[in-house]
């Protein structure tokens, strides 16, 4: 039965349907891989931030943990507090200044200067580097570190310090700096490789390039590798069909040629 002429040419239909679909199938592999290649980036290189990011606009990836170089003025009286930051794995608090950069486009920008562990170290810090700043008169600094992207603010809780700040929210900071006003503003802000005076260094490794497949995608090849098998499968029921209908057809014709030559044989009544 399978050798049969029409049912050679339909074995090669669906053998050509199982091959488009097992195509698709590559497709969809390839597709998965490559959504989950990471592009290593050279984030240990010392960049100039100008040349990456601009300010009110929002951060690009390829800016994103990138170390960075800025040079600016630290305005004093604008430098908060952070609570809630993890520094090898102990919480603690951040001390964020406001920086206005002078060797890139004008705009503010934070710089988390060091972390400290107690909320009193991390004032304390904070006070003597606004008095720093302002004896400089102004003076004009370079900032190294690792550029992050703006975080969302976080209300408070209802009993808790209205003023009081968990993130390193732009959005936040420029409605606590002094007398800021609709100036521009950087969507991101800078973690010092080198703390301030009374503070540890803020520990920020370079970002972690893992790889991981798209599984929706995956799931879809799989798909498609069912489909191609379906298809033969579906060849091989049909000439299963056929050649049990001509069997059944076979023995309905001798039944039927049994019966007649019964007929003949029986002899007549007298």
């Amino acid at each position: 039965m399978m050798l049969r002429p029409r049912w050679v040419l339909a074995l090669l239909f669906a053998l050509a349907v199982a091959a488009g679909f097992a195509l698709l199938g590559q497709w969809q592999i390839e597709r998965a891989v490559e959504q989950s290649e990471t592009i290593e980036r050279p984030t240990e290189e010392v960049l100039p931030l100008g040349d990456l990011v601009e300010p009110d606009m929002a951060t690009k990836q390829i800016a994103t943990a990138q170390r960075v170089e800025v040079h600016g003025t630290f305005v004093p009286g604008d430098t908060v507090l952070v609570e809630g930051r993890l520094n090898d794995g102990a919480a603690g608090y951040w001390v964020v200044a406001h920086l206005e950069v002078t060797d890139a486009a004008a705009g503010g920008l934070p710089v988390a200067l060091g972390w400290a562990a107690d909320r009193e170290a991390a004032q304390s810090a904070a006070d003597a580097f606004d008095i720093s700043v302002a004896q400089a008169d102004s003076a004009e600094t370079q900032v190294v570190g690792r550029f992050l992207p703006s975080e969302a603010p976080v209300a408070p809780d209802e009993d808790g310090d209205p003023f009081a700040m968990t993130t390193v929210a732009v959005a936040q900071l420029i409605n606590v700096w002094v007398d800021y006003d609709d100036r521009p503003v950087y969507f991101g802000y800078i973690t010092t490789t080198d703390a301030a005076p009374g503070l540890e260094a803020i520990v920020s490794p370079p970002p972690e390039h893992t790889f991981e497949l798209n599984w929706l995608n995956v799931f879809y090849a799989v798909e498609w590798v069912v489909f191609a098998g379906f298809a033969v499968y579906l060849w091989y029921r049909l000439v299963r069909d056929a050649v049990e209908r001509e069997a059944e057809e076979a023995e309905e014709s001798a039944a039927e040629a049994e019966a007649a030559a019964a007929a003949v044989d029986e002899p007549a009544a007298p």
